[in-house]
C-alpha cells in the first residue's frame, strides 16, 4: 500500500514576498481556484490581518469562491511573549480567519530567538506550544514552520529538535521543516530530516525548501526520501531572494517518476497533470512576465529538439531523448530547424506543421539550404516556427499573397510639453491589395507599436465594408514580447528582432526579423505574425 504525501502550495504567502509581487484580490482568487482544481492538498492564502487584500482574499475565498477539495491555510506568527494568546490581536485575526487551518512561524535556530526576538530559549518554546493549543482550541489544523531549522540543527540540534518536538506535543498535525535561508546541500537535508524523524513520526514532518543554491527541489525530494509526508513549495519557484521549491517541478516528478510514484499517492489525479503547464502560465499571465522557455516539464523547449541527430533518433522513438512523454505535463514535442539541423528536421519540424509535401521534393533540400544561409546572416529559426513555416510554404510556392508592401516610414515626435517631456511614435503603412493602394496610420509609444497601428489600418481596407476579411482576423491578435539583439559590434552591427504574438484562444507564435535597420527587422518579423495568423485562420487571400 501506498504512502500518503500531502501537496503544500505558499504561492499566495510566501510566492507574494517576491520583490515586484504584488497580487490583487482577484489574482489570489484565480490562482487558489487554479491550484484546487489541480488537486493539492493545502492553499496557503496569506497573512490575514496583516494587510487588506490578505483579509479580503479570506472573506471572498470562504464566502463567495470557497475551495472544493484544498484545505484553506492562514498565515501568522506565534504569539507574542509576556501575553496570553487571547490578548494578542495579531495572533486572534489569524485565528479568527474562515481558513481550514493554521500555519504559525516559530523560531527554531537558538541564534535568531536571542538576536531577531530577544527572548529566552525556554520563552520561545513557551510560545510554540501555547500557540499550537490556541490554534487546535479554535477548530483549526494547526502547523508550525520551524523557520531555520536546518541551520539551527547545525549550531545546536538540541534546541531545533526541542522546538519542533513541542509544537508535536501540543498537538500541531504538521511541523514542517525548513530551509529559510536556502544554503543546506541535499544530503545535509537528509541525514538531518532522518534525525528528525527519530524523534517525530514523518508522517507528521513537512518540508520547506528556498532555492539559493538551487538546491530547492533537489532538498525536497531529498527530505521526502528520508521520511517526510508535506512538500511546501509555489508555483514556478516563486518566492523571496531566489525563491522556493518549484511544485510546478516537484508535482509531475513526484507522479511520474517510478520509484517515487510507487511509493506514494497524492490528492492530484494524474489525469489532472496537464494542468501543470497552464497554472505555470497563468501565474506568468497574472505577473506580466514571458514564461521561461526552458522551465522543465512545462517550458517550450522542455522537449525541443535540435541536432540533427538527436532528431533522427526522436522521430524513431521519443524515448531516445526525451525522459517523459510531454503529453503527460500538457506539452508537446518540438523540431527545431537551425544552422545545425539535418534533412530529418525539416521534414519533421513541417509534418508538425501539418503541411502536406512529398519528403522527395527538391524543395525540402531548397528550405534547409535557406535556413544555413539565413542563419549566416544573423537568423536564427531556433524557436521562431512561424517564420519557419513561412520560408517553407515560400519554397513550396504555396504561401499565399495576401497584400504586398509599397512602402512604410516611421517618425518620432519629441517634445516638451507642461515641463514634461513627451515621446510620440507615428507610422504610415502603404500596401497593395487586391490591385489597389491603401494606407494606413498608427500612433504608439514606440516605432514598433506605430507601426503595428498602421499595418492594422491598412489591412482594415481590405474588402471595405462588405467582407473586412483582413481587420477581422489581425484585431484577435496581439503583441506580448519583443526581444531586440545586436548580433555585432560597430558601424555595421546587425540587429535580430524576435516577436511574440498570441491569438484569442491563447495560441501564441514567434516570428524573427533581421537588418542593419532595428525598424526594417521589427517590421519584417511584425509581417510574418501578421501572415502567419491569417494562414492559421484560413483566411482567403482574393475577394
Amino acid at each position: 500500500m501506498r504512502e500518503r504525501l500531502y501537496i503544500f502550495d505558499t504561492t499566495l504567502r510566501d510566492g507574494q514576498q517576491t520583490a515586484g509581487v504584488d497580487f490583487s484580490t482577484d489574482d489570489k482568487l484565480r490562482i487558489a481556484h487554479a491550484l484546487d482544481a489541480l488537486g493539492v492538498d493545502y492553499v496557503e492564502g496569506g497573512y490575514p490581518g496583516a494587510n487588506p487584500t490578505d483579509t479580503q482574499f479570506f472573506e471572498k475565498c470562504s464566502s463567495e469562491k470557497p475551495l472544493s477539495g484544498a484545505q484553506l491555510v492562514a498565515f501568522g506568527m506565534t504569539k507574542r511573549v509576556g501575553r496570553s494568546a487571547d490578548n494578542d490581536p495579531g495572533f486572534m485575526e489569524v485565528l479568527s480567519a474562515a481558513a481550514d487551518a493554521v500555519c504559525l512561524v516559530a523560531k527554531s535556530w537558538d541564534y535568531h530567538v536571542d538576536i531577531a526576538l530577544g527572548i529566552s530559549n525556554e520563552e520561545n518554546l513557551e510560545a510554540i506550544k501555547e500557540s499550537v493549543e490556541a490554534v487546535c482550541a479554535h477548530n483549526r489544523e494547526a502547523m508550525i514552520d520551524c523557520e531555520h531549522f536546518f541551520d539551527g540543527y547545525k549550531a545546536n540540534p538540541d534546541y531545533a529538535l526541542a522546538c519542533a518536538q513541542a509544537a508535536a506535543d501540543a498537538g500541531a498535525r504538521w511541523v514542517v521543516l525548513c530551509d529559510t535561508n536556502g544554503g543546506t546541500l541535499p544530503h545535509e537535508v537528509y541525514a538531518i530530516t532522518q534525525a528528525a524523524c527519530e524523534h517525530i513520526d514523518g508522517a507528521r514532518l513537512g518540508i520547506h525548501a528556498h532555492n539559493d543554491t538551487d538546491n530547492a527541489v533537489a532538498n525536497s525530494l531529498a527530505a521526502v526520501q528520508a521520511g517526510v509526508r508535506q512538500v511546501q513549495g509555489t508555483i514556478n519557484g516563486l518566492g523571496e531572494r531566489c525563491g522556493n521549491a518549484n511544485l510546478i517541478s516537484l508535482i509531475p516528478t513526484i507522479l511520474l517518476k517510478t520509484d517515487i510514484a510507487a511509493r506514494f499517492e497524492t490528492g492530484i489525479d494524474p489525469k489532472n497533470l496537464p494542468q501543470v503547464r497552464s497554472i505555470s502560465r497563468l501565474l506568468d499571465e497574472i505577473l506580466n512576465r514571458t514564461p521561461n522557455r526552458h522551465a522543465p516539464y512545462v517550458g517550450a523547449a522542455a522537449f525541443a529538439h535540435k541536432g540533427g541527430i538527436h532528431v533522427s533518433a526522436v522521430m524513431k522513438d521519443p524515448t531516445t531523448y526525451e525522459h517523459i512523454n510531454p503529453d503527460l505535463v500538457g506539452n508537446e514535442r518540438v523540431v527545431l530547424v537551425s544552422d545545425q539541423a539535418g534533412k530529418s528536421n525539416i521534414i519533421n519540424r513541417m509534418l508538425a506543421a501539418n503541411m502536406e509535401f512529398d519528403p522527395k521534393d527538391p524543395a525540402i533540400d531548397h528550405i534547409l539550404r535557406q535556413v544555413k544561409e539565413k542563419e549566416l546572416d544573423g537568423y536564427s529559426y531556433d524557436g521562431v516556427g512561424a517564420s519557419f513555416e513561412l520560408l517553407a510554404l515560400r519554397a513550396l510556392k504555396r504561401l499565399p499573397e495576401f497584400f504586398a508592401v509599397a512602402g512604410y516610414n516611421v517618425a518620432i515626435d519629441n517634445r516638451t510639453i507642461d515641463n514634461k517631456e513627451r515621446t510620440l511614435s507615428k507610422a504610415q503603412v502603404e500596401l497593395v491589395i487586391d490591385g489597389e493602394d491603401v494606407a494606413g496610420q498608427g500612433e504608439g509609444n514606440g516605432p514598433i507599436n506605430a507601426l503595428d497601428m498602421a499595418l492594422r489600418g491598412a489591412l482594415a481596407m481590405a474588402g471595405r465594408d462588405d467582407l473586412k476579411r483582413y481587420s477581422a482576423t489581425i484585431s484577435k491578435m496581439r503583441l506580448v514580447d519583443f526581444k531586440v539583439r545586436i548580433l555585432n559590434t560597430g558601424t555595421e552591427a546587425v540587429t535580430r528582432v524576435t516577436i511574440e504574438s498570441v491569438d484569442e484562444s491563447g495560441t501564441t507564435w514567434r516570428t524573427i526579423g533581421v537588418n542593419a535597420n532595428i525598424v526594417v527587422a521589427s517590421f519584417e518579423a511584425l509581417m510574418d505574425s501578421v501572415i502567419y495568423k491569417l494562414i492559421k485562420d484560413e483566411v482567403s487571400p482574393t475577394l
